[in-house]
């Protein structure tokens, strides 16, 4: 290095020594100069770079060529070359912002950001008021995360050029990654006031809508990036979500199919095409559909989200593959992880339960007890919540039964990062996953010690960010660990918390009330999406063979009632076999009106988990048909825990036989839902004291190996004696 900068010393002697330059000489490149930059304006880029070459045969140290011969380069690509240009023009005259511009956008082409970012500061410092630099380096900024300092720069953009309608997109787009939703919109409205012809920013303002609760508006203005770009099929794949979150899945599925008329290979975009059918129960081509997702999968492809994956039939080694893929693409991790070993040697664990469902919804009902029961004395907890503050009796539980509760709908996720790191959690519970509201950089950014994956995602999250997934060893066999990215803590019973507090209504409903028949009444009052052709063949053959039988489901879009009844009859069943519940107001009502049923058919590839909790505490027997999946066998785990294991069987072939068995064998069936009313004080589903003190050991052994700097390792937690439900 001294001898580098020995030579540059002497280099610059040599140069003050020389004589002055021949003036026609310079005059003569100065003309070859203009004449280039001319072609080169003109688009002429290969005649331009001939002239700069011939420059330089003459003059190696011409600054204006050097600079624009790199600037060649650099349009088509090639940015080593492009930097060595730039570097060697700048050493003849470092004081040229378009240089140190120029230069950055060499260093961004080359994946060196953070250079680039120094770069483009260098550009704006020698001209503060260089628009393209101030922007460049905002960009810059926000693709290395850094989104408080890519905002200040569009602000420092808009003090330049308060109509720039790109500066005011991309400082909206900063706006939305802050989780700032209202300031993106107000920006985005700003950009297409100024340029209504500005198609992306219509996209993203339409993205922004979505993540602020108003996805009708969201719709409105992604038809209008639609009609400004009719064949961008990103913005039709976006649309098509939004009117998802409508429940408008039938004008969903049609925004879906334009897209994929556009650009099949789109990412996500064969997983939400699919998962839209299935909402609509539009089973045309429904096996050679799952076999294109799963092929795509499979090639390491985007194609869906993976939760769109779990109620088709599938493997865990695809699973596994689109959840590693998804959450690479989606939600890398960062240089520098925000935990780096430190030992904070807390008098209690300190554990945060990070959720957007931390309110009326089935996983905030599944965990309101145990957030209650935890022990003070050895845990500290602290909830996360990413969700709108929903008041109702759930949220207002859940606010007193934690040390320490956070509302962070609107942080960053960075910001919630650092307040995890911050608060120096031992524990972060992941309780969404990849379902909707999930944030899985906020994991992918490492705050704590020890990150676990429970409950939210019926599956593996894939990478190294969760060390570890709580289940028992029938939901997770040891034998399917290897399509795992997380280490597995395997608890006694099952891996499903229950809330035995709840309530059912004293008063039950009567059939004629329900809509119901006096004869045999099989339920599903499950996801729709999860009912799939080969299953709906195996319910009709069962309402064919049960005379005066219905089957009970739940009410949904009208697309998919229709379709349903159609292929009811389509099958030989009467339509009017089907009979579909509307929703109840009260969740102790819902409870109460499951009574009135039979036989609780499960569904098979994503069976039913907090629907399947629901029937058997309120006594109705719940068949189901386990798979090879973490979603398809949990059904299962709650009847072994529940004491039915009989209930649980290993093909649709065998659960057909035993729901017909159960409709002709009437004793048989009142023995088992006398059992489910005997057990449903005792066993260890309902034993939410018991299930708390066993995930306290699982964190207790999770802990502990971080803390003595071992790696995650799979472990057991050994079972303890029944704990009453106080």
């Amino acid at each position: 290095m001294s001898r580098s900068k020995g030579t540059n010393r002497s280099m610059q002697r040599e140069v003050r020594s020389q004589p002055r330059p021949d003036p026609s000489l310079a005059r003569r490149l100065a003309a070859l100069f203009g004449q280039a930059l001319g072609l080169h304006q003109a688009g002429r880029r290969e005649e331009a770079e001939a002239i700069y070459r011939t420059i330089l045969a003459d003059d190696p140290g011409h600054f204006d060529a050097r600079h624009m011969l790199g600037v060649v380069h650099l349009q088509r690509g090639e940015h080593i070359a492009a930097l060595r240009n730039i570097d060697a023009a700048l050493k003849a005259n470092p004081a040229v912002a378009a240089a140190h511009n120029n230069r950055g956008t060499a260093l961004a082409g080359l994946g060196r950001l953070a250079e680039a970012a120094d770069g483009y500061a260098r550009a704006v410092a020698l001209a503060p008021d260089y628009l393209d630099a101030v922007i460049n380096r905002g960009n810059t900024l926000k693709d290395l995360g850094r989104l408080e300092e890519a905002l200040a720069c569009y602000d420092g953009a808009m003090a330049i050029s308060p109509r720039h309608a790109v500066a005011l997109l991309k400082r909206g787009n900063v706006l939305h990654g802050l989780r700032r939703h209202e300031e993106a919109i107000a920006s985005y409205d700003r950009a297409v006031s100024i340029d209504p012809d500005l198609s992306e920013a219509w996209h993203n303002r339409g993205a922004a809508l979505a993540r602020a609760g108003r996805p009708a508006d969201s719709v409105a203005s992604y038809d209008r990036a639609i009609a400004l770009r009719p064949r961008d099929a990103e913005a039709f794949c976006h649309r098509g979500q939004a009117l998802a979150d409508l429940r408008r899945f039938d004008e969903a599925l049609a925004s879906y199919e334009r897209a994929m008329a556009i650009d099949p290979e789109q990412d996500e975009l064969k997983g939400v095409h699919l998962h839209a059918r299935m909402h609509l129960c539009d089973w045309d081509g429904f096996d050679a559909l799952c076999v294109r997702l799963t092929t795509a999968v499979d090639s390491g492809a985007l194609a869906t989200h993976p939760f769109n994956l779990l109620a088709c039939p599938s493997t865990p080694a695809v699973q596994l593959a689109a959840a590693r893929t998804y959450v690479a693409r989606k939600h890398p991790a960062p240089p520098e992880p925000l935990w780096r070993g430190e030992r904070y040697a807390h008098r209690r664990i300190r554990v945060a339960y990070l959720s957007p469902d931390l309110r009326d919804h089935p996983v905030g009902n599944l965990t309101a007890g145990l957030f209650t029961r935890h022990d003070r004395a050895r845990f500290e907890t602290v909830a996360v919540s990413f969700g709108k503050d929903e008041p109702s009796d759930v949220r207002a539980r859940m606010q007193a039964s934690f040390d320490r509760f956070v509302d962070a709908d609107a942080m960053s996720d960075d910001a919630v990062a650092a307040l995890v790191r911050e608060l120096e959690v031992d524990i972060a519970v992941d309780l969404a996953g990849l379902t909707g509201g999930g944030r899985s950089s906020i994991f992918a950014r490492r705050p704590a010690p020890v990150q676990v994956n429970y409950l939210g995602y019926a599956g593996t999250l894939g990478r190294e960010y969760w060390d570890y997934i709580v289940a028992d060893r029938f939901v997770l066999p040891e034998a399917a660990q290897p399509y795992y990215g997380e280490k597995v803590a395997y608890l006694p019973d099952s891996f499903m918390v229950t809330d035995g507090d709840r309530r059912i209504s004293p008063r039950t409903p009567s059939r004629a009330e329900a809509g119901l028949p006096d004869g045999f009444v099989f339920c599903s009052l499950n996801n729709l999406f999860k009912i799939t052709p080969d299953l709906f063949d195996v319910w009709m053959r069962l309402l064919r063979a049960t005379d005066g039988s219905a089957l009970w489901l739940p009410k949904a879009h009208p697309a998919a009632v229709g379709n349903l009844r159609r292929e009811a009859e389509g099958r030989g069943v009467h339509p009017d076999r089907l009979v579909f519940a509307a929703p109840t107001p009260l969740k102790e009502d819902h409870l109460a009106r499951l009574q009135l049923a039979d036989l609780f058919l499960d569904t098979h590839y994503y069976s039913a988990h907090a629907s399947a909790a629901d029937a058997l505490w309120a006594g109705l027997p719940v068949l189901t048909c386990a798979g090879a999946t973490f979603a398809s066998r949990v059904a299962g785990s709650l009847l072994h825990a529940v004491g039915l294991p009989e209930l649980v069987t290993g093909s649709l072939a065998e659960y057909e036989a035993l729901a017909l068995q159960l409709t002709r064998e009437p004793q048989l069936l009142a023995s088992l839902r006398d059992r489910l009313a005997r057990n449903r004080g005792i066993c260890p589903l309902f034993d939410t004291a018991r299930f708390t003190r066993h995930i306290e050991v699982a964190y207790t052994t999770m802990w502990q190996r971080a803390e003595r700097g071992e790696p995650p390792q799979s472990f057991s937690v050994d079972p303890i004696e029944a704990a009453g439900r106080p």
